[in-house]
């Protein structure tokens, strides 16, 4: 599957939203937060589309605050249909790869304790859990706080 990764523009936001609620069953972002996120410059989306058909197989979103150099990988969102095919693997890539051009010095996260597969990939890119975030999640589900360091991964 040839894919296209690209900023997201207000044009994908119907597409944004329906692969949202596809994918995740809480905490699900409505179409008024998708469309803040569109237009706000400390928001930085990104859409994966197949090449083929043009259908949105994921997303990126990350988000900076003013004077910190700390970014937050809000969410990442692969459609059913892509995974296990590389497409969470290539948007968080693009995502630290963009955060660390744009000058973060790390980039931090939450997971839900029991997604495992999330979990094993953010591992794998170094990310380590730097706090544990009880009762985090609707249904009182625990979540970890993860962080990536770019100056500790660079020297390693």
């Amino acid at each position: 599957m040839a894919q296209q990764l690209t900023a997201a523009s207000l044009s994908d936001l119907d597409d944004l939203v329906a692969l949202e609620a596809a994918t995740f069953s809480y905490s699900q972002l409505g179409r008024r937060s998708f469309r803040r996120f569109l237009t706000s410059a400390s928001t930085h989306l990104f859409v994966m589309r197949d090449t083929d058909n043009a259908q949105l197989v994921g997303y990126s979103l990350l988000l900076t605050r003013k004077n910190s150099r700390i970014w937050r990988l809000y969410s990442i969102a692969v459609a059913a249909a892509a995974r296990g095919t590389g497409v969470g693997r290539k948007l968080l890539e693009h995502a630290l790869n963009y955060a660390r051009e744009q000058g973060a010095e790390a980039v931090s996260l939450e997971v839900k304790v029991d997604n495992k597969a999330a979990i094993d990939l953010y591992r794998r890119y170094d990310f380590e859990v730097t706090e544990l975030l009880p009762d985090y999640y609707p249904g009182h589900a625990d979540g970890y706080r993860m962080r990536l360091s770019f100056a500790q991964s660079s020297e390693a």
